[in-house]
C-alpha cells in the first residue's frame, strides 16, 4: 500500500490574522486558532517518527483560476485576488476570514494540493493520499469565504475529477466537527457528488447541517447530514458510519471517496465539544478505507480541514497516516491515557436517537431510488 503525502512549506505561510474574535479595549486579543502550529507539528511528528520517508512525497501545484471557477463565482475569486493584491484583509462578506498579501496564491496552492492528491490516487500512482494543507476549505461556498476557509479545496478537487478525469460519482465525507456546508451548497443540485457530513449539532455555522437538508431538483437525496450531539464519542461515530454512511455509499457506488478530514472533533479541541481520541480517528479511518475498498478499489483521498489543539492534533493525524499507510510507528500518544475511557464511552440514548433521525432522512430521500433502511 502506497500513501501519498501532499505537502508544500508555502502552505504554512497562509496568514489567518493575528487576532480572533471581537476586538475589545478591555482584554488582550486572542491568537487565531487557524495557525500554522498544528499543521506544522503534524509534519514534524511524521518526520520524527520516520513515517515521512516511507510515504510518497508529492509536491502540489497551484490550481488555475479556471479550476477554481468550476465551483466558485468569478466575483468571489476576483474579490479574494483584490484583497490579496491590496496587502491582505478580510475576504468574507458576512464574518471574518483573513488572508495576507499573496493569500490568493496560497489559497490556490491549497486547492491545487487537493487536486494533486486526487490526481495521484485516480491515476494509480498511490493507493491513497493525504493533502496536508491550509487554509482549510469546507465552509467556503460558491460566492463566500467563511469560517477560516477561502476556496473549497475538496469541491475544487472533486470538480476536477468529474470534468477532467472521467469520473461520474464522487462521495465527499466530511468528518470535521463543523458542518460541511460548502460542498453541500456547491453540489446542492448535482447528483454527481454525494455530500455527507458528520458533525456536532448546533455549532458553526448556525442553522446549518440539519438532517432535513438533502439537496433539491436533480440533487435531491445527494446531501446527507448527520448532526450528532455535543459529547459524542467514538461509539457514536462508528455507529453513524455503519448505520447511515455505509448504506448510502452502498447504493450510491462512488468511484472515489474524498474525506474532508477535520481533527477538531478531538477531545481537547477549543472549537468543538466532541470526544474522539487518536484511536478513534484510527478506527474511523479504517472504516472509511473499508468502504473505499468495497466501492472504488480503495481510492480514497484525505484533505486536511480543522483541528486546533496544537498538542493533540499531531497524534490524531499520525493515527490517520499510520492507518492509511499500514505502517505503525513507535510513537505512543501521551494524551491517550487521560482521555481513553471518555472517548470509548458507549453509545448513549440521545446519540442513538440522532442517528435514527439521520436514518429516517436517508430513507425519505435516498441517493438512489428504491432505498430502504
Amino acid at each position: 500500500m502506497t500513501t501519498g503525502l501532499i505537502w508544500d512549506e508555502r502552505l504554512m505561510w497562509h496568514d489567518a490574522g493575528n487576532h480572533f474574535g471581537p476586538r475589545s479595549t478591555w482584554i488582550e486579543p486572542a491568537a487565531h486558532p487557524e495557525s500554522m502550529e498544528s499543521k506544522r507539528r503534524i509534519k514534524n511528528l511524521l518526520d520524527a517518527s520516520g513515517l515521512t520517508s516511507q510515504l510518497a512525497q508529492i509536491t502540489p501545484r497551484m490550481a488555475t483560476r479556471d479550476e477554481i471557477l468550476r465551483v466558485h463565482t468569478p466575483e468571489h475569486v476576483s474579490h479574494v485576488e483584490r484583497i490579496s493584491l491590496a496587502g491582505g484583509g478580510n475576504v468574507a462578506r458576512k464574518a471574518t476570514t483573513h488572508i495576507g498579501e499573496g493569500g490568493y496564491e496560497t489559497a490556490r496552492l491549497a486547492a491545487g494540493a487537493a487536486i494533486t492528491a486526487v490526481k495521484a490516487v485516480v491515476e494509480g500512482s498511490v493507493q491513497n493520499a493525504y493533502a496536508l494543507l491550509r487554509p482549510p476549505g469546507h465552509h467556503a461556498e460558491a460566492d463566500e469565504a467563511m469560517g477560516f476557509c477561502v476556496f473549497n479545496n475538496c469541491a475544487v478537487a472533486a470538480a476536477h475529477a468529474l470534468d477532467e478525469m472521467g469520473l461520474s460519482r464522487i462521495a465527499i465525507i466530511d468528518i470535521d466537527a463543523h458542518p460541511g456546508n460548502g460542498a453541500q451548497s456547491i453540489f446542492w443540485r448535482d447528483p454527481r457528488v454525494l455530500a455527507i457530513s458528520l458533525h456536532q449539532a448546533n455549532g458553526f455555522p448556525l442553522r446549518a447541517g440539519e438532517s432535513s437538508e438533502q439537496g433539491e431538483d436533480a440533487g435531491l437525496g445527494y446531501t446527507l447530514n448527520i448532526p450528532l450531539p455535543a459529547g459524542s464519542s467514538e461509539a457514536a461515530y462508528l455507529a453513524t458510519l455503519k448505520r447511515v454512511v455505509a448504506p448510502a455509499l452502498e447504493h450510491y457506488q462512488p468511484e472515489l471517496i474524498i474525506v474532508a478530514c477535520g481533527l477538531d472533533a478531538g477531545f481537547m479541541d477549543p472549537t468543538a465539544r466532541m470526544m474522539l481520541s487518536g484511536e478513534s480517528y484510527r478506527a474511523i479511518t479504517a472504516s472509511l478505507m473499508a468502504e473505499a475498498d468495497r466501492h472504488c478499489d480503495g481510492k480514497i483521498v484525505f484533505v486536511h480541514e480543522g483541528g486546533y489543539h496544537v498538542q493533540t492534533v499531531p497524534f490524531y493525524a499520525l493515527a490517520v497516516f499510520e492507518t492509511l499507510s499500514g505502517i505503525r510507528t513507535d510513537v505512543s500518544d501521551p494524551f491517550l491515557p487521560a482521555i481513553a475511557a471518555a472517548c470509548a464511552a458507549p453509545l448513549q440514548d440521545h446519540q442513538d436517537m440522532a442517528i435514527t433521525r439521520a436514518e429516517m432522512a436517508l430513507a425519505a430521500a435516498p441517493p438512489v431510488k428504491g432505498f430502504e433502511v
